[in-house]
Protein backbone atom coordinates (compact mmCIF):
# COMPACT_ATOMS: atom_id res chain seq x y z
CA UNK A 1 0.00 0.00 0.00
CA UNK A 2 1.29 3.49 -0.96
CA UNK A 3 1.93 5.76 1.77
CA UNK A 4 -1.00 8.15 2.94
CA UNK A 5 0.84 11.56 4.91
CA UNK A 6 -1.45 13.70 6.99
CA UNK A 7 -0.20 16.78 7.56
CA UNK A 8 -1.08 19.14 10.49
CA UNK A 9 0.43 22.46 9.29
CA UNK A 10 0.82 25.22 11.48
CA UNK A 11 2.49 28.56 11.72
CA UNK A 12 5.82 27.81 12.66
CA UNK A 13 6.35 23.77 12.33
CA UNK A 14 4.00 20.84 11.05
CA UNK A 15 3.03 17.67 11.95
CA UNK A 16 3.37 14.60 9.80
CA UNK A 17 1.91 10.49 10.02
CA UNK A 18 3.05 8.21 7.82
CA UNK A 19 -0.22 6.30 7.22
CA UNK A 20 -0.41 2.84 5.78
CA UNK A 21 -2.57 1.08 8.36
CA UNK A 22 -4.32 1.41 11.08
CA UNK A 23 -1.59 0.04 12.67
CA UNK A 24 1.24 0.90 11.02
CA UNK A 25 1.68 4.71 11.21
CA UNK A 26 4.74 6.71 12.17
CA UNK A 27 5.05 10.50 13.21
CA UNK A 28 7.60 13.45 13.22
CA UNK A 29 7.35 17.22 13.24
CA UNK A 30 9.29 19.75 11.43
CA UNK A 31 9.62 23.00 11.71
CA UNK A 32 8.59 25.33 8.72
CA UNK A 33 11.58 26.84 7.43
CA UNK A 34 13.56 25.62 4.39
CA UNK A 35 15.85 23.76 6.85
CA UNK A 36 12.74 21.77 7.81
CA UNK A 37 10.87 21.72 4.58
CA UNK A 38 14.12 19.85 3.01
CA UNK A 39 15.01 17.12 5.71
CA UNK A 40 10.74 16.55 5.18
CA UNK A 41 11.29 16.55 1.22
CA UNK A 42 14.57 14.00 1.79
CA UNK A 43 11.90 11.16 3.58
CA UNK A 44 9.29 11.86 0.60
CA UNK A 45 8.62 8.62 -1.95
CA UNK A 46 7.49 9.92 -5.68
CA UNK A 47 4.22 7.46 -4.98
CA UNK A 48 3.25 8.92 -1.53
CA UNK A 49 0.05 10.89 -1.30
CA UNK A 50 -0.02 13.98 1.04
CA UNK A 51 -3.05 15.87 2.47
CA UNK A 52 -2.68 19.52 4.34
CA UNK A 53 -5.64 21.86 5.58
CA UNK A 54 -5.26 24.98 3.49
CA UNK A 55 -4.23 27.87 5.88
CA UNK A 56 -2.40 31.25 5.51
CA UNK A 57 0.95 29.66 4.79
CA UNK A 58 -0.07 26.23 2.32
CA UNK A 59 0.89 27.93 -0.72
CA UNK A 60 4.26 28.17 0.44
CA UNK A 61 4.62 24.42 1.56
CA UNK A 62 2.23 22.79 -1.60
CA UNK A 63 4.99 24.81 -3.36
CA UNK A 64 8.16 23.19 -1.75
CA UNK A 65 6.90 19.78 -1.86
CA UNK A 66 4.57 19.37 -4.65
CA UNK A 67 7.48 17.83 -7.18
CA UNK A 68 8.51 15.23 -4.88
CA UNK A 69 5.56 13.19 -4.54
CA UNK A 70 2.73 11.49 -6.48
CA UNK A 71 -0.02 14.26 -5.58
CA UNK A 72 -1.05 16.61 -2.49
CA UNK A 73 -4.42 17.44 -1.86
CA UNK A 74 -5.55 20.97 -0.14
CA UNK A 75 -8.47 20.13 2.20
CA UNK A 76 -11.39 22.62 2.36
CA UNK A 77 -11.93 23.57 5.79
CA UNK A 78 -15.12 24.85 5.44
CA UNK A 79 -15.72 21.27 4.59
CA UNK A 80 -13.74 18.74 6.57
CA UNK A 81 -15.02 19.92 10.40
CA UNK A 82 -12.99 16.74 12.13
CA UNK A 83 -9.79 18.74 12.97
CA UNK A 84 -11.88 22.28 14.08
CA UNK A 85 -14.78 20.19 16.07
CA UNK A 86 -12.07 18.05 17.62
CA UNK A 87 -12.26 17.50 21.36
CA UNK A 88 -8.55 16.54 21.74
CA UNK A 89 -6.71 19.48 19.91
CA UNK A 90 -3.95 17.50 19.34
CA UNK A 91 -1.55 17.16 16.79
CA UNK A 92 -0.78 13.78 16.45
CA UNK A 93 -4.45 12.24 16.50
CA UNK A 94 -5.52 15.38 13.79
CA UNK A 95 -2.68 14.48 11.21
CA UNK A 96 -3.69 10.86 11.58
CA UNK A 97 -7.33 12.37 11.52
CA UNK A 98 -6.13 13.67 7.51
CA UNK A 99 -3.83 10.72 6.70
CA UNK A 100 -6.55 8.12 7.59
CA UNK A 101 -9.15 9.75 5.40
CA UNK A 102 -7.11 10.68 2.57
CA UNK A 103 -6.13 7.03 2.50
CA UNK A 104 -10.29 6.40 2.01
CA UNK A 105 -10.58 9.01 -0.54
CA UNK A 106 -12.45 11.09 1.53
CA UNK A 107 -10.81 14.49 1.53
CA UNK A 108 -12.74 17.32 0.46
CA UNK A 109 -10.37 19.30 -2.24
CA UNK A 110 -9.87 23.01 -2.28
CA UNK A 111 -8.77 24.46 -5.55
CA UNK A 112 -5.12 26.09 -4.81
CA UNK A 113 -3.86 29.19 -6.30
CA UNK A 114 -0.24 29.53 -8.57
CA UNK A 115 2.18 31.66 -7.44
CA UNK A 116 1.09 34.44 -9.82
CA UNK A 117 -2.58 34.04 -8.48
CA UNK A 118 -1.59 34.51 -4.99
CA UNK A 119 0.38 37.66 -5.52
CA UNK A 120 -2.36 39.38 -7.75
CA UNK A 121 -5.15 38.15 -5.05
CA UNK A 122 -2.93 39.70 -2.41
CA UNK A 123 -2.57 42.87 -4.35
CA UNK A 124 -6.68 42.91 -5.14
CA UNK A 125 -6.96 42.36 -1.37
CA UNK A 126 -4.61 45.28 -0.11
CA UNK A 127 -6.65 47.36 -2.33
CA UNK A 128 -9.61 46.59 -0.47
CA UNK A 129 -8.11 47.12 3.07
CA UNK A 130 -7.00 50.66 1.72
CA UNK A 131 -10.37 51.43 0.01
CA UNK A 132 -11.82 50.44 3.45
CA UNK A 133 -9.63 53.33 5.39
CA UNK A 134 -10.26 55.69 2.35
CA UNK A 135 -14.64 55.06 3.30
CA UNK A 136 -13.90 54.88 7.13
CA UNK A 137 -11.93 58.24 6.42
CA UNK A 138 -14.71 59.88 4.34
CA UNK A 139 -17.34 58.93 7.06
CA UNK A 140 -15.34 60.82 9.68
CA UNK A 141 -15.04 63.90 7.92
CA UNK A 142 -19.20 63.54 7.06
CA UNK A 143 -19.45 63.27 10.98
CA UNK A 144 -17.31 66.51 11.87
CA UNK A 145 -19.06 68.34 9.22
CA UNK A 146 -22.60 67.48 10.76
CA UNK A 147 -21.50 68.07 13.80
CA UNK A 148 -20.95 71.71 12.68
CA UNK A 149 -24.03 72.01 11.00
CA UNK A 150 -22.90 71.44 7.64
CA UNK A 151 -25.41 68.67 5.81
CA UNK A 152 -23.01 66.56 3.57
CA UNK A 153 -23.47 64.45 0.39
CA UNK A 154 -21.80 60.97 -0.37
CA UNK A 155 -20.30 62.07 -3.26
CA UNK A 156 -19.07 65.42 -1.84
CA UNK A 157 -15.25 63.88 -1.39
CA UNK A 158 -14.80 61.92 -4.80
CA UNK A 159 -12.43 64.84 -6.19
CA UNK A 160 -9.37 66.69 -5.29
CA UNK A 161 -11.57 69.79 -5.60
CA UNK A 162 -14.26 68.48 -3.19
CA UNK A 163 -11.40 67.68 -0.56
CA UNK A 164 -10.20 71.24 -1.27
CA UNK A 165 -13.93 72.58 -0.72
CA UNK A 166 -14.07 70.75 3.00
CA UNK A 167 -10.83 72.53 4.08
CA UNK A 168 -12.58 75.80 3.59
CA UNK A 169 -15.78 75.27 5.78
CA UNK A 170 -14.10 78.15 8.11
CA UNK A 171 -14.37 75.39 11.21
CA UNK A 172 -12.98 75.81 14.28
CA UNK A 173 -8.92 75.33 15.05
CA UNK A 174 -9.41 71.94 16.65
CA UNK A 175 -11.60 70.82 13.62
CA UNK A 176 -9.83 72.61 11.17
CA UNK A 177 -6.79 70.67 12.31
CA UNK A 178 -8.64 67.36 12.30
CA UNK A 179 -9.77 67.77 8.75
CA UNK A 180 -6.25 68.77 7.62
CA UNK A 181 -4.64 65.78 8.89
CA UNK A 182 -7.91 63.31 7.56
CA UNK A 183 -7.83 64.95 4.45
CA UNK A 184 -3.97 64.73 3.97
CA UNK A 185 -4.48 60.83 4.73
CA UNK A 186 -7.45 60.57 1.88
CA UNK A 187 -4.99 62.26 -0.99
CA UNK A 188 -2.70 59.99 0.04
CA UNK A 189 -5.02 56.92 -0.15
CA UNK A 190 -6.43 58.01 -3.56
CA UNK A 191 -3.20 57.80 -5.11
CA UNK A 192 -2.09 54.29 -3.49
CA UNK A 193 -5.21 53.01 -4.84
CA UNK A 194 -4.90 54.62 -8.50
CA UNK A 195 -1.27 53.06 -8.61
CA UNK A 196 -2.68 50.31 -7.64
CA UNK A 197 -5.56 49.76 -9.90
CA UNK A 198 -2.97 50.45 -12.26
CA UNK A 199 -1.20 47.68 -11.73
CA UNK A 200 -4.19 45.46 -11.35
CA UNK A 201 -5.23 46.62 -14.68
CA UNK A 202 -1.74 45.55 -16.25
CA UNK A 203 -1.95 41.91 -15.06
CA UNK A 204 -5.49 41.74 -15.86
CA UNK A 205 -4.85 42.24 -19.57
CA UNK A 206 -2.46 38.83 -19.65
CA UNK A 207 -4.88 36.49 -18.10
CA UNK A 208 -6.70 34.04 -19.83
CA UNK A 209 -10.71 34.76 -20.94
CA UNK A 210 -9.56 38.63 -20.18
CA UNK A 211 -11.32 40.07 -23.08
CA UNK A 212 -14.13 37.89 -23.17
CA UNK A 213 -15.02 38.67 -19.47
CA UNK A 214 -14.64 42.43 -20.10
CA UNK A 215 -16.89 42.26 -23.30
CA UNK A 216 -19.96 41.84 -21.24
CA UNK A 217 -21.42 44.77 -20.29
CA UNK A 218 -20.96 46.14 -16.31
CA UNK A 219 -17.96 44.42 -16.09
CA UNK A 220 -14.75 46.83 -16.32
CA UNK A 221 -11.27 45.98 -16.53
CA UNK A 222 -10.67 46.09 -12.55
CA UNK A 223 -13.98 43.97 -11.89
CA UNK A 224 -12.70 41.34 -14.73
CA UNK A 225 -9.73 41.06 -13.04
CA UNK A 226 -10.85 40.53 -9.72
CA UNK A 227 -13.43 37.42 -11.16
CA UNK A 228 -10.66 36.09 -13.24
CA UNK A 229 -7.97 35.86 -10.42
CA UNK A 230 -10.98 34.27 -7.86
CA UNK A 231 -12.35 31.74 -10.63
CA UNK A 232 -8.67 30.93 -12.10
CA UNK A 233 -8.90 27.79 -14.60
CA UNK A 234 -12.90 27.59 -15.09
CA UNK A 235 -12.47 23.67 -16.31
CA UNK A 236 -11.82 23.47 -11.94
CA UNK A 237 -15.32 23.95 -11.99
CA UNK A 238 -18.12 21.07 -13.23
CA UNK A 239 -21.11 23.69 -14.36
CA UNK A 240 -22.07 26.78 -12.78
CA UNK A 241 -23.80 26.28 -10.21
CA UNK A 242 -20.33 24.85 -8.70
CA UNK A 243 -18.62 27.88 -9.65
CA UNK A 244 -22.00 29.80 -7.85
CA UNK A 245 -21.45 27.57 -4.77
CA UNK A 246 -17.40 29.00 -4.98
CA UNK A 247 -18.39 32.40 -4.86
CA UNK A 248 -20.65 31.70 -1.87
CA UNK A 249 -23.78 32.86 -3.98
CA UNK A 250 -25.90 29.60 -3.42
CA UNK A 251 -28.63 29.66 -0.89
CA UNK A 252 -27.98 27.34 1.97
CA UNK A 253 -30.52 24.36 1.94
CA UNK A 254 -31.76 22.89 5.05
CA UNK A 255 -34.08 19.52 4.92
CA UNK A 256 -36.19 17.70 7.27
CA UNK A 257 -37.86 14.89 6.62
CA UNK A 258 -39.32 15.89 3.26
CA UNK A 259 -39.79 19.42 3.84
CA UNK A 260 -37.01 21.51 1.96
CA UNK A 261 -36.00 25.18 3.18
CA UNK A 262 -33.85 27.26 1.16
CA UNK A 263 -32.03 30.03 3.25
CA UNK A 264 -30.04 32.97 2.94
CA UNK A 265 -26.74 32.49 0.60
CA UNK A 266 -23.90 30.94 2.20
CA UNK A 267 -21.25 34.22 1.83
CA UNK A 268 -18.33 31.04 2.12
CA UNK A 269 -16.25 32.35 -1.15
CA UNK A 270 -14.43 34.91 -1.98
CA UNK A 271 -16.06 38.34 -0.61
CA UNK A 272 -13.99 40.89 -2.71
CA UNK A 273 -15.22 38.84 -5.59
CA UNK A 274 -18.67 38.88 -4.56
CA UNK A 275 -18.40 42.10 -3.63
CA UNK A 276 -17.42 42.52 -7.73
CA UNK A 277 -20.10 40.59 -9.11
CA UNK A 278 -22.88 42.34 -7.52
CA UNK A 279 -21.33 45.83 -8.18
CA UNK A 280 -21.02 44.65 -11.69
CA UNK A 281 -24.80 43.33 -11.97
CA UNK A 282 -26.03 46.42 -10.66
CA UNK A 283 -24.46 47.80 -13.98
CA UNK A 284 -25.20 44.98 -16.15
CA UNK A 285 -28.89 45.28 -15.73
CA UNK A 286 -28.53 48.52 -17.30
CA UNK A 287 -27.51 47.21 -20.60
CA UNK A 288 -29.05 43.98 -21.03
CA UNK A 289 -33.17 43.44 -21.59
CA UNK A 290 -33.16 40.10 -20.43
CA UNK A 291 -31.25 40.51 -17.21
CA UNK A 292 -33.23 43.27 -16.66
CA UNK A 293 -35.87 41.45 -16.90
CA UNK A 294 -35.29 38.95 -15.05
CA UNK A 295 -34.39 41.20 -12.10
CA UNK A 296 -37.97 42.96 -12.55
CA UNK A 297 -39.84 39.64 -12.51
CA UNK A 298 -37.70 38.89 -9.09
CA UNK A 299 -37.98 42.43 -7.46
CA UNK A 300 -41.82 42.19 -7.66
CA UNK A 301 -42.00 38.98 -6.04
CA UNK A 302 -39.11 38.86 -3.49
CA UNK A 303 -37.71 42.38 -3.12
CA UNK A 304 -34.30 44.34 -4.65
CA UNK A 305 -31.73 42.36 -2.27
CA UNK A 306 -33.05 38.86 -3.27
CA UNK A 307 -33.49 39.60 -6.80
CA UNK A 308 -29.82 41.34 -7.87
CA UNK A 309 -28.50 38.28 -5.53
CA UNK A 310 -30.45 36.11 -7.89
CA UNK A 311 -29.19 38.03 -10.83
CA UNK A 312 -25.96 38.31 -9.96
CA UNK A 313 -25.80 34.05 -10.53
CA UNK A 314 -27.58 34.68 -13.47
CA UNK A 315 -24.49 36.68 -14.84
CA UNK A 316 -21.95 34.31 -13.16
CA UNK A 317 -23.46 31.73 -15.46
CA UNK A 318 -23.01 34.26 -18.07
CA UNK A 319 -19.07 34.65 -17.19
CA UNK A 320 -19.00 30.77 -16.56
CA UNK A 321 -19.82 30.00 -20.32
CA UNK A 322 -17.85 32.87 -21.88
CA UNK A 323 -14.46 31.87 -20.49
CA UNK A 324 -15.94 28.16 -20.95
CA UNK A 325 -16.69 28.66 -24.71
CA UNK A 326 -14.13 31.13 -25.46
CA UNK A 327 -16.57 33.63 -26.16
CA UNK A 328 -16.26 37.51 -27.22
CA UNK A 329 -19.54 39.99 -27.48
CA UNK A 330 -19.93 42.43 -29.91
CA UNK A 331 -22.89 43.59 -28.18
CA UNK A 332 -23.29 41.88 -25.29
CA UNK A 333 -27.17 43.41 -24.93
CA UNK A 334 -28.07 41.28 -27.19
CA UNK A 335 -25.92 38.56 -26.96
CA UNK A 336 -24.30 38.72 -30.33
CA UNK A 337 -20.88 37.68 -30.17
CA UNK A 338 -17.52 38.73 -32.25
CA UNK A 339 -17.19 37.26 -35.57
CA UNK A 340 -14.23 34.97 -34.28
CA UNK A 341 -16.12 33.62 -31.59
CA UNK A 342 -19.19 32.64 -32.97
Amino acid sequence: MRRKIGVDLHKNSFRVCYYENDKKYDFETHRVSVKGLEGFKKGLKKTDEVAVESTGNTGHFVRAIEGEIKRIRVINPFQFKIIAESVKKMDDEDALKIARFLSKDMIPEVRMKTKAESQLGSLIGTRDKLVKLRTALKNKVHNILNANGIVTKTELLTSDKSLEKVLGKGLDASYQFELEIIVGEIRHLNEAIAKIDGQINDRGRTLKGYEGVTSIAGIGGLSGTILLNAIGDVKYFRDEKALASYFGIMPRIYASNETVHMGRITKMGNKIARTALVQSTLIAIRYSPYLRAFYDSLKAKKGSGKAIIATARKLLGIVYNTLKNNWVFEDFGNYKLALSCS
